[in-house]
């Protein structure tokens, strides 16, 4: 074991101690061949990265080639750093090989920055400790930070329209998914794999450094929709949230704290890729409210969706009720709250781009006719207050109805109701 101090070391100990109390044990043996030779045992508790590492560290030792890799790079590391494999000890040994394998080729490449930060969750605090953990955040922080947005492979759902495959924001699915999937798609499959603990301490890391929006928002949506059961059509059965141990889905409070914990990372600002996100967002507001997440969880949602409510569709709107409080089939006051949203950054544009705020504005005209069709699904709820009703009606401002049309027709289905659900105070 000339390569390792520690082994030597304790070998050199277990021999010296075996020999010193052989003479003892032969005096008390009658026949030499029932001597039997004491072996040396060395037990190690909590070695950095298990058998695996120390095998390939002993391997290693006796001059048998290892192969590195952005997987076992962290362990072998940590393994030298352990049995103390320095170049004081033995020349070119594995604490500067892996130390080389890390600088020259692992944070040189965000991927492999990804994969090997992955590897440090089953090795703190050794890995914190030689600051391996905290390298790659850095590394992954500044390669993402000058990585092309328009190749994130955003989470997206296979929709088919007129035979054809397109993501969720329309754009034909064939060539697109290629170009991304093999370049942005690939680092997120393997940043879904950490742990939440460190999975926050990159997008902390990410928010410092000051990071585009829109590629926090990507990490966040894509670790949602692999993890949080709901927000994904296409993928309905969440998979088991990546720990040492855990072989099954989370627990509902495991899913609730996951989701408070994704949403409170969330930019503040509107996505960049609003037709994508809008639904995404509806189906985290629809696990927040069957898990009965915080307020503040479900206000940042309401708030997210609101800033862009004209990307939205009719189905994305027809939140069911899960309260007993609330008798209607729908959570009309959750859509009511999202409109009010959605009126106050319509505001905020007006003002910041000095636009005339009696100007008919596209993303409201959209808006309008969306509630108007909301208005129409809800009238025929028997439980719907006519008061409820009529606020709801007259919540948007004139500039969002060019016609009355839509509004008339959710006016003639509310009044053509069983005549009991009426009572008026």
């Amino acid at each position: 074991m000339s390569k390792s101090r520690k082994l030597h070391h304790l070998i050199t100990q277990q021999e010296a101690a075996t020999h010193s109390s052989a003479p003892q044990q032969q005096q008390g043996t009658e026949d030499e061949d029932e001597i039997v030779e004491e072996q040396c045992h060395v037990t190690f508790t909590a070695f950095p990265g298990g058998s695996e590492a120390f095998e390939m560290a002993a391997k290693f030792c006796y001059g048998v080639k290892i192969d590195l890799s952005p997987s076992n790079v962290a362990a072998l590391r940590c393994a030298g750093e352990f049995l103390e494999m320095t170049e004081d000890y033995s020349e070119d040994n594995l604490v500067s090989k892996t130390e080389r394998f890390l600088s020259q080729h692992v944070l040189n490449s965000l991927k492999d920055s990804v994969k090997t930060l992955k590897s440090c969750d089953s090795l703190i605090p050794m890995a914190e400790t030689l600051g391996i953990t905290q390298r790659c955040v850095d590394s992954v922080v500044s390669r993402a930070s000058s990585e092309d947005p328009a190749l994130f492979g955003w989470p997206v759902s296979d929709v088919t329209t007129a035979s054809k495959q397109v993501l969720w924001n329309g754009i034909d699915g064939a060539g697109r998914r290629k170009a991304g999937a093999g370049h942005g798609e690939s680092w997120f499959e393997d940043l879904a794999l950490l742990r939440l603990p460190l999975f926050k301490r990159l997008i902390l890391a990410m928010k410092t450094a000051e990071l585009s929006p829109e590629i926090i928002e990507t990490c966040v949506m894509y670790y949602a929709k692999k993890y949080i059961p709901g927000v994904s059509r296409s993928n309905r059965k969440p998979l088991p949230l990546p720990s040492s141990s855990s072989s099954t889905v989370a627990t509902e409070a495991e899913q609730k704290e996951l989701l408070e914990t994704l949403v409170s990372n969330l930019p503040l600002q509107k996505s960049s890729k609003a037709a994508t996100a809008t639904r995404f967002f509806f189906g985290l507001l629809r696990t927040a409210n069957i898990l009965s997440a915080s307020e503040a969880c479900r206000d940042a949602l309401e708030k997210k969706i609101g800033l862009q409510l004209e990307e939205a569709t009719l189905d994305d709107l027809l939140v069911p009720s899960y309260s007993y409080l609330n008798e209607t089939l729908y959570d009309v006051e959750c859509v009511e709250r999202i409109l009010s949203y959605f009126l106050e950054s319509l505001d905020a544009r007006n003002v910041t781009s000095n636009e005339d705020p009696a100007a008919r504005s596209p993303a409201l005209m959209l808006v309008g006719k969306l509630i108007d069709g909301y208005l129409s699904e809800i009238a025929s709820d028997a439980n719907l207050k006519p008061e409820k009703f009529y606020n709801f009606a007259i919540s948007l401002p004139d500039e969002a109805r060019l016609f009355h049309d839509g509004l008339y027709r959710a006016v003639d289905v509310y009044l053509k109701v069983p005549k009991y659900r009426f009572h008026w105070d």
